[in-house]
C-alpha cells in the first residue's frame, strides 16, 4: 500500500506541473524574418563587408553552439525556429529522486558546480558537472566540424561517473530531447523498433530548408543497465533505448521539461492497470517511457543506466561529406583540448604573481565558462512606446507620476529579433543586458575579435530608428519566464551605460597598429579553423566594419544626448557649456536602474533638475570614442565636432559635479533655496571621470580621487574597491545591492585605470603603481579564493569578509579576472616588468 501511495503521490505532481505547462502560455512565438542591417545608412553589416570566402566561415564556425545558456546543456544553431536539443537526468533508485533531482535548467543552489573547464565557440570544449543530490558527476563533450552548405556536423558526448560514496550500482534515468520548430520539416526515427525499445544505436532522418538533409543518431554507448528480471520487462525493459516520437503545438515544445514529464505521467497511468502488490515495480522501470518512434516535431530519447554511462549524440550535415562517428568525437575532443590550452597559453600570457598552474586552470574555467554562456535568442519583447508626457519627468514628483502611466499604459511586443549574445549567468540572467555586454566582450576581444565584432553587430541590429537599444532584451516565451512581470518591459526613453564603445573603440586602436602588416591567409588556406582575427589582420576589412557601424554608434550618441538632457539654463547653473548636462531617466527615490547601479544612493528627494556624473562621464565616454574612430576615418569635421563636445564634458565634469570640499566628483541637484547643490556620496559615482579615462595624468584632482581610492577606512578593502564607503552612514543598508558589496566590472575599471596612471610621467605615478599592484592581487586572490571553496564566481563580494555573494555562477563580468590577471606587472619606476 505504502507504494501505491507513492507511486500515487507522484501522478499527483506530474499532473500539477502539466496543468502549469497550460496555464503559463500566452499566445505563441510570433513569426517573422529576419532582420538586417539598415543598409540606408549603415550599410548591409559586418557580414556582408567581409569578402563572400571569410563570411561564409565566419558563419560556419559559429553556426552550431550550446546557444541554450540557460540549460546545463542545450544545442541550437544561430537560426530562428530550428533544429535543437536538450539534456536531461535524474536519479532513480526511488520514487521520489525525480521529483527532487530532475535537471534540465540551470538553477541556482541546485547543484554543487558546474561549467566549462574549456571552451571555444568555433570548435566546442568540455562541460563538467557535479551533481551531490543525484550522486552522479557528468561530463558534456561538445565538437563542431564546421564544413558544407549548412554550418557542418557536430556531436555530444554524454558521460556519467557516480560520485565517491555513491551506490555501485547507481541508477540513473537519462533524457535527450531533440525538437525541430523548423515548419514543413521531417524528423523521424530511421527503423521501427520491435518491442519494448533499441538495443543498438538510434538513428533518425531529418529534413528542413534551413538546415537541408541531416542525420541525428543516438549511441547506445557503454554501461551498465538496471536488471530486466520483472514480470512486466516484456513491456518494460530499462536495458533498452526508448523513443517517445510526438506532434506538439509549435508554442509549448519550449517547455520540454513539461512535456517530458507529460510523456511520464502517461506511461505511469498505462501501468496501472497491470499493477501487481506483491512485487512492486521498481523506479527505473515506473518511469520508462513507452517505446513510440516515429515522425514528429518533439522526440524524446530515454535511457536507464546503472554506474557509469557514456553515450554520443551525433549529428551530421548531408553536404559536410562523410558523416562523423564515435572514433570522429574521439579524435575532436583531443585534438580541441590540445588547440585551448595551447591556445590560452599563448593569448593569456599570465603575469606574475599568477603564473602558478592553478592560475592557469582557474583562467581557462572563466574564459570558457564567459565563452560557454554565449546564447542566440529570438522572438518578440514588450516595449512601451505611449510616449506618455510623465515620461518627460520634468515635474516634482515624477517618479510618482511615471509609475502611475507605466501602469496605465499597454505595453505591445515587437518582433521578432533576434540577438547573438553573451549571458551574465547561466542560471538567474539567461538573456542579453547591454551594459554587461560591453565588459563581458573585454577578454572574448581578446581571445576572438571576429566573434567579439559579430556579438557587436547582433546588438546595434536591435537599435531603433531613433538610436535606442532596450537596456534588457527578453526575446520569447522562454526568457520572459525566467524574468519578473515588472521586469519584463522595455522603455524607449531609458538609457543604459554604453559600455560596448569599450570594445570599439579598443579595436579602433587594434586595427591601427595591426596597420595592415598580416595577411589573412599567411602560408596555409583560410578555413575556418583560423578565423579569428580576420578583421585585424586585414586592415580595409577593420576599416570597413567600423565605417558600416560608425552610422549607428553616431546615432545612439545623439540619442543619448537628446533623450538623456539635463537642464542647466532653468537653473541659472555656472558652467562653461550650457547643453552639457545628463539625467539619467527612469529614477525613483530609492533606485536608478537605468544607470546599472540600481540602489547606489541619489540625492533625495529626485528632482527633475538632479544631473548625474557617471552619465555625464559615459557620454564623455562616446565622445572620445567617436571622435577618435573619426578621426582614423578620416571624417575631419565630425572629428572636430566630437571634440567640441568632449571638451565641453570634462569642463562641465568640473563646473556642475566636483566637490573640492570632498575630494571628489558627485551627483548634483536643486536644493530648497531653488540653487544648484552637490549631494556627495563617496564611491563608485565619485570616480566615474577617472574610470572612464577622462582625467590627465597630472590633473591636481586624480591625486584626491587616489586618495579615496586607497584609504582603507573608505574604499579600498583587502578583496577590492568597495561600492560605497564604509564611513558613509548608508553603507551597508537596505537592499544593499551597490551599498557596500566589491564588483568586478568597476574594479576592472579602476584597475585598468591605475595601469595607465603607472605607466605614465606624472606626480601620481607611484602612488597610481602602488595602488594598481595591491588591488590587482587582492581582486584576484578572493575570486580566485571563493571558486576553489565554492566552485563558483559570483555576482559580487562582501567586503567585510570577501565572501561571494548574491548570484552564483556569474561567470559574465566577474570573468574580467582573466583579462586583470594577463595585465603586466610593474617594477620600478613604473615601467613594465620584462617577464622572462
Amino acid at each position: 500500500m505504502a507504494q501505491r501511495r507513492r507511486l500515487a503521490a507522484f501522478l499527483a505532481f506530474i499532473l500539477l506541473h502539466i496543468n502549469g505547462l497550460h496555464l503559463s502560455l500566452a499566445a505563441g512565438t510570433a513569426d517573422g524574418a529576419e532582420l538586417d542591417w539598415d543598409a540606408s545608412e549603415a550599410g548591409p553589416g559586418p557580414a556582408s563587408i567581409l569578402n563572400s570566402e571569410i563570411a561564409r566561415l565566419n558563419n560556419e564556425s559559429l553556426f552550431w553552439g550550446p546557444y541554450k545558456p540557460n540549460l546545463y546543456f542545450g544545442v541550437q544553431p544561430r537560426i530562428p525556429k530550428a533544429l535543437w536539443t536538450g539534456l536531461m537526468w535524474s536519479k532513480v533508485d526511488d520514487y521520489q529522486d525525480v521529483q527532487k533531482g530532475f535537471r534540465y535548467t540551470c538553477e541556482q543552489h541546485e547543484i554543487d558546480g558546474y561549467g566549462w573547464d574549456e571552451y571555444d565557440a568555433r570548435r566546442g570544449g568540455i562541460q563538467s558537472i557535479h551533481d551531490e543530490n543525484n550522486q552522479i558527476d557528468i561530463t558534456t563533450s561538445f565538437v563542431k566540424v564546421p564544413a558544407g552548405a549548412h554550418g557542418g556536423s557536430w556531436a555530444a558526448r554524454i558521460k556519467g561517473v557516480p560520485r565517491e560514496g555513491a551506490s555501485a550500482d547507481l541508477k540513473t534515468m537519462v533524457h535527450y530531447y531533440i525538437a525541430q520548430e523548423e515548419p514543413d520539416s521531417e524528423l523521424f526515427v530511421n527503423e521501427k523498433a520491435s518491442g519494448p525499445g533499441f538495443e543498438g544505436d538510434v538513428t533518425f532522418q531529418g529534413r528542413s530548408d534551413k538546415l537541408g538533409n541531416y542525420k541525428l543518431v543516438v549511441t547506445r554507448g557503454e554501461g551498465g543497465r538496471p536488471p530486466n528480471d520483472h514480470p512486466l520487462a516484456k513491456t518494460r525493459n530499462g536495458a533498452l533505448t526508448t523513443v517517445r516520437s510526438l506532434n506538439f503545438p509549435p508554442e509549448l515544445i519550449w517547455q520540454a521539461r513539461g512535456v517530458v514529464y507529460r510523456q511520464i505521467q502517461d506511461s505511469v497511468k498505462a501501468l496501472q492497470t497491470d499493477y501487481e502488490l506483491e512485487k512492486p515495480l521498481p523506479p527505473w522501470v515506473t518511469y520508462q517511457l513507452e517505446n513510440s518512434p516515429g515522425k514528429g516535431n518533439v522526440h524524446i530519447v530515454q535511457k536507464m543506466f546503472e554506474g557509469a554511462f557514456e553515450f554520443d549524440f551525433i549529428f551530421s550535415s548531408a553536404s559536410a561529406g562523410s558523416e562523423l562517428t564515435s572514433a570522429d568525437v574521439t579524435r575532436e575532443i583531443k585534438t580541441n583540448s590540445e588547440f585551448f590550452g595551447s591556445r590560452f597559453s599563448s593569448i593569456f600570457d599570465l603575469k606574475a604573481p599568477f603564473t602558478a598552474e592553478k592560475y592557469q586552470t582557474f583562467g581557462k574555467t572563466m574564459l570558457s565558462n564567459l565563452m560557454g554562456g554565449i546564447g542566440y535568442f529570438y522572438g518578440d519583447h514588450l516595449v512601451d512606446r505611449s510616449n506618455a508626457p510623465e515620461y518627460e519627468e520634468e515635474n516634482e514628483g515624477f517618479w510618482e507620476e511615471a509609475a502611475a502611466a507605466r501602469a496605465s499604459n499597454r505595453p505591445v511586443t515587437e518582433g521578432p529579433f533576434e540577438l547573438y549574445t553573451s549571458v551574465p549567468s547561466r542560471p538567474f540572467f539567461p538573456r542579453g543586458f547591454l551594459w554587461d555586454e560591453g565588459f563581458h566582450l573585454v577578454p572574448i576581444a581578446e581571445w576572438d575579435i571576429d566573434l567579439t565584432l559579430d556579438i557587436v553587430s547582433s546588438w546595434y541590429n536591435l537599435m531603433d530608428e531613433d538610436g535606442w537599444i532596450g537596456r534588457e532584451m527578453i526575446l520569447g516565451h522562454e526568457a520572459r519566464s525566467r524574468v519578473p512581470e515588472e521586469f519584463q518591459v522595455q522603455y524607449p526613453h531609458y538609457a543604459n551605460p554604453p559600455t560596448l564603445f569599450l570594445i570599439i573603440e579598443s579595436f579602433m586602436e587594434r586595427v591601427r597598429r595591426a596597420n595592415g602588416t598580416q595577411p589573412v591567409a599567411k602560408e596555409e588556406p583560410l578555413t575556418a579553423g583560423n578565423l579569428r582575427t580576420a578583421l585585424l589582420d586585414n586592415v580595409e576589412l577593420g576599416e570597413s566594419y567600423l565605417r558600416h557601424l560608425y552610422p549607428l554608434l553616431r546615432r545612439q550618441f545623439f540619442w543619448f544626448r537628446d533623450t538623456q538632457r539635463g537642464e542647466v539654463k532653468g537653473y541659472d547653473r555656472e558652467a562653461f557649456s550650457s547643453k552639457e548636462a545628463y539625467r539619467w531617466r527612469g529614477r525613483t527615490e530609492s533606485h536608478l536602474l537605468t544607470s546599472g547601479l540600481d540602489d547606489y544612493p541619489r540625492p533625495l528627494p529626485p528632482h527633475p533638475g538632479e544631473l548625474h556624473v557617471d552619465l555625464m562621464s559615459w557620454v564623455g565616454l562616446m565622445a572620445k570614442s567617436l571622435m577618435n574612430i573619426a578621426g582614423a576615418l578620416g571624417l575631419t569635421d565630425e572629428a572636430a565636432e566630437y571634440e567640441k563636445i568632449l571638451t565641453a564634458i570634462q569642463h562641465n565634469l568640473n563646473d556642475l559635479h566636483w566637490s573640492e570640499d570632498e575630494g571628489c566628483y558627485c551627483d548634483a541637484t536643486i536644493d530648497e533655496f531653488e540653487e544648484h547643490a552637490l549631494v556627495c556620496h563617496r564611491g563608485y559615482i565619485s570616480l566615474f571621470p577617472f574610470l572612464v579615462g577622462l582625467l590627465q595624468p597630472d590633473d591636481p584632482k586624480l591625486g584626491r580621487l587616489l586618495d579615496l581610492i586607497g584609504d582603507e577606512k573608505e574604499l579600498f578593502s583587502p578583496y577590492g574597491i568597495r561600492s560605497l564607503s564604509k564611513k558613509h552612514e548608508l553603507y551597508g543598508t537596505g537592499e544593499n545591492y551597490w551599498k557596500s558589496p566589491i564588483w568586478i566590472n568597476i574594479n576592472y575599471m579602476v584597475i585598468v585605470q591605475l595601469k595607465n596612471v603607472a605607466t605614465q610621467e606624472g606626480p601620481f605615478q607611484d602612488r597610481a603603481k602602488d595602488l594598481y599592484t595591491r588591488l590587482r592581487k587582492n581582486v584576484v586572490d578572493n575570486v580566485f579564493k571563493n571558486w576553489q571553496e565554492t566552485g563558483f564566481a559570483w555576482e559580487q563580494y562582501n567586503p567585510e569578509n570577501g565572501k561571494g555573494q548574491r548570484t552564483q555562477h556569474f561567470t559574465g563580468w566577474t570573468s574580467l579576472v582573466v583579462s586583470i590577471m594577463a595585465m603586466d606587472d610593474l617594477g620600478e619606476a613604473g615601467h613594465v616588468r620584462d617577464e622572462l
